[in-house]
């Protein structure tokens, strides 16, 4: 099986990731294996890449990926017994990717594990402790842990919140408030 890196989950902007603790996924283990099930799977030895197709479900570590079809892209490795490594996924079919601290979502994924960044577009949503955040596109940067919502999709054509601007949703702390003070009598 395949074996490599893989993706995801995804940090709250910096204003809602102060408020609520650092993002998992700067801890992450992109070294772990990586476990890929689904309804079928296609090998393009010579184009150097593995379709998944149906229900795709990949885990590495405490992160987890889900689609309708996954193209993973490899490069052979050297020597006679040396496994594939993976240079890139592309999700597609309503991609949910997963941490222990969030969740996000797209019509559209792209995994650049030499890069160590996660894009997803279309209708995207990241939602971390109670804050929502929606967008046409999403880029989380696991090396830095920094992700960045935009409210249209580079190029055009997929859009996420009303008019290409960004929404979002955040919890704030309850406090107490004091009983209003009545007004003086003259």
């Amino acid at each position: 099986m395949i074996r490599g890196l893989l993706l995801v989950a995804s940090p709250l902007l910096a204003t809602a990731a102060a408020a609520q603790g650092v993002s998992l996924l700067r801890g992450h283990d992109s070294n772990a294996p990586v476990d890929v099930t689904s309804d079928r799977i296609e090998v393009q030895d010579r184009a150097d890449r593995a379709i998944f197709v149906g229900n795709v479900h990949t885990v590495q570590g405490d992160l987890t990926m889900d689609a309708a079809r996954m193209t993973v892209a490899y490069a052979k490795g050297t020597g006679p017994n040396a496994d594939p490594q993976i240079q890139r996924i592309d999700a597609s079919g309503g991609v949910t990717v997963v941490s222990p601290s969030e969740r996000a979502k797209g019509s559209f994924g792209i995994y650049d594990l030499n890069r160590r960044i996660i894009t997803l577009i279309g209708g995207v949503s990241l939602v971390r402790a109670g804050n929502t955040v929606n967008g046409a596109r999403l880029v989380i940067d696991l090396n830095s842990g920094r992700s960045t919502v935009d409210g249209s999709a580079v190029g055009g054509g997929v859009t996420g919140a009303k008019g290409g601007r960004v929404t979002g949703r955040f919890t704030v702390p309850q406090r107490t408030q004091a009983a209003p003070t009545p007004a003086p009598t003259k």
